[in-house]
């Protein structure tokens, strides 16, 4: 799956990661784990691209998370053609087809259960919604020296059972 990104004109230090978010297949305001687990409708990767220069300017990370088209993300897998993350599902992110990446599902802190029953006791979860779970070591922004996305870099998040997501970098002038 291809999708086109670009670079916003006010940051220029991209970074992007990879993560397998489940999305809601029913609503509830709370709920216990083993139930949070049986309503995820399916899974997919998504690259969480974030503007670090945008995110820098406050303590919370909204602003740099938010930018317009920065959230490349898919094919949706169904939850019963996935399974059980905690049985492991290998994470990887490729820039330009260097790994920078490698992890796995079953390393997640919290299970997917647990996650969703965590954040459903402050946010209402409707059918729909996606959670961008934890991503795995390797982030660009904290490398010495900084590996930062420009235009012409091409993003590759795969994930097993759950296929490529591949993000070719533009900068702001060249989007549709």
């Amino acid at each position: 799956m291809r999708r086109r990104r670009r670079c916003p004109p006010t940051s220029l230090a991209w970074t992007g990661r990879g993560r397998s978010p489940p999305s809601s297949g029913e609503g509830s305001p709370t709920s216990t784990r083993r139930r949070r687990a049986g309503a995820v409708l399916g899974y997919a990767a998504f690259n969480d691209l974030t503007a670090r220069t945008a995110q820098k300017l406050t303590t919370q990370w909204t602003l740099g998370k938010n930018g317009d088209r920065s959230g490349p993300m898919g094919p949706l897998v169904t939850a019963d053609e996935v399974g059980d993350l905690a049985d492991g599902l290998r994470v990887r992110t490729r820039v330009n087809g260097q790994t920078v990446q490698d992890g796995n599902t079953r390393d997640m802190i919290f299970g997917i259960g647990e996650l969703l029953s965590r954040i459903s006791r402050t946010f209402t979860l409707n059918p729909g919604d996606v959670i961008a779970t934890g991503t795995p070591e390797g982030v660009g922004y904290v490398r010495t020296p900084p590996w930062l996305l420009r235009p012409g870099d091409v993003v590759e998040v795969e994930i097993d059972r759950l296929g490529v997501l591949r993000t070719p970098i533009v900068s702001s002038e060249a989007r549709p």
